[in-house]
């Protein structure tokens, strides 16, 4: 389990609560890019054409829980071995195993913000993308309550 919500230095979880957010499924090595400023998606999926202000991450695992969301700075478009936010080793191991697609949309991202109480996995967990408001992953103590409030 994360120890950042009891991290002194880390953001304050002061977005607004109707900001909307885009939630959406991270492996380990996914996440930690997150953590970095980036998240990469295939250019043909619906999430790079939705308009949202934040991200909020699902952490498949260790801990199978919405743990973390992080400001929208930007979105850039990147085609595979052209020069952009991510290298090889990116399109490797955060793109291969999903799709064979040589463009994708990179979301720059300000710090994450560790939720204070993560949403925990009490079902399926998260497939596709789910829509919600900061107020709605606030308010959710797991994955069951948020789909009752998120679209997909």
């Amino acid at each position: 389990m994360d120890l950042d919500q009891f991290a002194e230095d880390g953001p304050a979880d002061d977005a607004p609560g109707d900001a909307s957010v885009c939630v959406v499924a991270t492996q380990p090595d996914t996440f930690r890019r997150c953590r970095e400023g980036i998240y990469p998606a295939p250019r043909s999926y619906r999430r790079t054409r939705e308009s949202f202000e934040y991200m909020a991450f699902y952490r498949t695992a260790p801990v199978s829980s919405v743990t973390h969301y992080g400001r929208v700075t930007d979105r850039v478009e990147q085609t595979r071995s052209e020069p952009g936010p991510m290298d090889e080793d990116d399109w490797t191991a955060l793109i291969e195993p999903f799709s064979d697609e040589d463009r994708v949309v990179v979301f720059r991202l300000d710090d994450l913000v560790a939720l204070d109480r993560p949403v925990a996995n009490d079902g399926n967990g998260v497939r596709g993308a789910w829509y919600c408001t900061v107020a709605d992953l606030r308010e959710a103590s797991t994955l069951s309550a948020l789909s009752e409030r998120a679209r997909t």
